[in-house]
């Protein structure tokens, strides 16, 4: 397993980014792992909380394989509950189409073999999601997180603050989101916390904020700066563009820095109840600033989990972490069988 954080030499192990032929920046490749899962123990109770919070949808897509034999109402059935699941048409089509293939060259026989088949195929839907979050060869290495207000971005920061920090990286907060009343006193209380230091400016300009995060950064030598920015909808047109700015700010800092290209990971927050709502997100944010990463919220009570499956279909942008309550050490890497073990249980 990978080590949450470690420090490699930049020079045996370079950065290497990649891109589509359009010119739209790719998914950034840098050197050392930061995702690594929680010990054997730990992970498996976390599993289980993951299992509980999917539970209510798992129940409605179990209840479809109930039966005594496969026959095409159980298709029908198995459609209705996976759309109903938020999977989405695409991913929905996709999966019906690869179960009923490899139901006819297994020669499945009885709804539970189908049941497996079907988790096997949403497992390997998933996998192009499950990649680790990577720190270095750049230092510090500069992270930008966006998201919705109420999606859990700035807690999700405090948590990811947690797991750098617990693993012996440094990190410096930045509270660009002077948009929101109190979010800066927010990230403030997580800092302490964390005991990490943070850039801050009552009333600042958020750009202006996140510039200074980094050269900061720079100057104490911190291994990440997290720069929290301001929760909006990507309806509110000026807001997108003000977020888009503040991409370019940080760029500049990057290089004013000798950082490389920066931000050198662009994250965004989901809640996990918002349904094809996250994937609309997904794709406006992924448009405006180049996504390398996801995090997943929330998926515990009423979450249903199943856009992750539209994503991985439509805009299969990373998942780098999901989370299952508001406890510190609650978030967790992502895995795609495990999910969809999760999902399908």
């Amino acid at each position: 397993m990978f080590s949450f954080f470690k420090k490699n030499n930049p020079a045996s192990a370079p950065v290497v980014p990649t891109g589509d032929a359009a010119g739209k920046p790719g998914r950034s490749e840098a050197s050392t792992p930061a995702g690594s899962a929680a010990p054997l123990g730990v992970r498996q109770g976390w599993i289980a909380r993951l299992k509980a919070g999917l539970g209510k949808t798992a129940a409605g897509i179990s209840a479809v394989f109930g039966g005594a034999r496969i026959d095409e109402a159980l298709f029908e059935d198995l459609e209705s509950a996976l759309l109903m699941a938020d999977t989405g048409v695409a991913a929905t089509e996709y999966l019906l189409k690869e179960l009923r293939r490899r139901s006819k060259e297994s020669k499945a026989e009885t709804p539970e073999q189908l049941r497996r088949l079907l988790v096997d195929c949403l497992g390997a839907l998933l996998a192009p999601l499950e990649k680790p979050l990577r720190l270095g060869p750049n230092v510090p290495t500069v992270i930008m997180v966006a998201g919705v207000n109420g999606a859990g971005k700035t807690t999700s920061i405090g948590k990811l603050t947690h797991r750098l920090a617990d693993e012996g990286a440094t990190v410096l907060l930045a509270a660009a989101d002077t948009f929101r009343a109190a979010a800066r006193e927010q990230l403030t209380v997580w800092a302490e916390r964390n005991t990490v230091e943070i850039v801050s400016q009552e009333g600042g300009d958020p750009s202006a904020v996140s510039y200074d995060a980094v050269c900061a950064g720079k100057a104490r030598k911190k291994d990440v700066v997290l720069i929290d920015t301001a929760g909006r909808l990507p309806t509110q047109l000026h807001l997108m563009e003000e977020l888009k700015k503040m991409k370019r700010v940080v760029q500049k800092a990057g290089d004013a820095c000798a950082l490389g290209a920066c931000p050198h990971e662009v994250l965004l927050v989901i809640d996990g109840n918002t349904g094809q709502n996250a994937l609309a997100q997904v794709r406006a944010f992924d448009d405006a600033l180049g996504l390398t990463g996801l995090i997943i919220t929330k998926l515990d009570g009423t979450a249903k989990g199943g856009v992750l499956a539209a994503i991985a279909r439509e805009r299969p942008v990373p998942v780098y972490f999901i989370g299952v309550g508001e406890r510190l050490e609650e978030l967790e890497t992502f895995n795609a069988q495990e999910f969809a073990q999760a999902l399908l249980q």
